[in-house]
């Protein structure tokens, strides 16, 4: 069951990366239930469309960012990933920690990013 999570969720952390609103769609129906929540300390957002629209935020913010999976865990349906952000050519500028739950499919329904923002260093 480990590796099916961890497929699942590396297919999420793609789904950051990729521009393409086909693409991305095509890995949420891998991935993510379509009644989905993201939280992380700058946002909620529930669904695909909602998803979708902050992860196109980022890549605004830091075209081509992507996130490299450090370390996952799992148990009884629900995970905890630490991280990196990488930006375009793939020089770390971040890092944080998640933490997933999971469907009786094997989804994600939820998903909480952990990560200092600048507000939270000062």
């Amino acid at each position: 069951m480990n590796d099916e999570r961890r497929a699942t969720w590396e297919r999420y952390v793609a789904s950051w990366k990729v521009e393409s609103l086909a693409e991305k769609q095509a890995l949420f129906e891998t991935c993510l239930s379509p009644s989905c929540v993201y939280r992380d300390p700058l946002t909620e957002v529930r669904g695909w469309t909602e998803l979708s629209r902050y992860m196109a935020g980022l890549q605004e913010q830091v075209p081509g960012a992507h996130f490299v999976t450090e370390h996952f865990i799992t148990h009884h349906g629900r995970s905890l990933a630490t991280w990196k952000m990488m930006s375009g050519d793939s020089m770390p500028i971040g890092e944080g920690m998640s933490y997933g739950e999971y469907d009786d499919r094997g989804r994600l329904i939820a998903m909480t990013g952990f990560f200092e923002t600048p507000a939270s260093k000062d």
